[in-house]
């Protein structure tokens, strides 16, 4: 593998880490204002570590086949406390593939999220076994193919949702702040 490819698989590993670590502290629950923050500053930056994947030349494994990395992490906990934390904000529809139809759809964040996790723990776990680029080709792959769109529509969801939370308000409100503040 060129070092380039390393040096890319090096810093996948370490966005793959870094989101899993942020999305279980987000699910913990221990800071339940900085939940959705968190989950926008962390799909943006798992979407950019994707985005560096889909640009590149198709990544080939050094093997022909993948080597089995063991029983798949289990993301149901995640999930479940995702969902439990985005309970009422969670659901979400979306339109299935924008250049063939407008089908719409319904999804949750907190399976976008676990479906995400655990295409990063299946490569982490190549990674760490030493298989760098078998690694980076399932990075590739499962994003083209599946954790790529389910990142790209929760963070619009996740957008959509902070948007109206900081600027959907009532006239009598607005009305309120704009006296209170032209007269101190």
């Amino acid at each position: 593998m060129s070092d380039d490819l390393q040096v890319l698989a090096d810093d996948c590993a370490g966005e793959a880490r870094t989101f899993l670590s942020t999305m279980t502290e987000v699910a913990s629950g221990s800071e339940p204002a900085a939940a959705m923050p968190m989950t926008l500053l962390a799909l943006s930056q798992v979407l950019l570590m994707g985005s560096r994947l889909g640009a590149i030349e198709d990544v080939v494994p050094e093997e022909r086949f993948e080597a089995d990395p063991g029983p798949d992490v289990d993301v149901d906990p995640l999930r479940s406390a995702l969902a439990n934390l985005f309970e009422g904000l969670d659901d979400y529809a979306y339109v299935v593939d924008p250049l063939v139809d407008v089908e719409v759809a319904r999804s949750a964040l907190s399976e976008d999220v676990a479906e995400i996790a655990s295409a990063l723990s299946h490569g982490l776990r190549h990674y760490e076994a030493g298989r760098a680029s078998e690694a980076l080709w399932w990075w590739q792959f499962s994003y083209l193919s599946t954790w790529g769109d389910a990142g790209a529509r929760s963070l619009r969801a996740m957008v959509s949702l902070l948007a109206h939370i900081r600027l959907d308000a009532d006239e009598e409100s607005v009305s309120e702040a704009e006296f209170d503040a032209l007269h101190p």
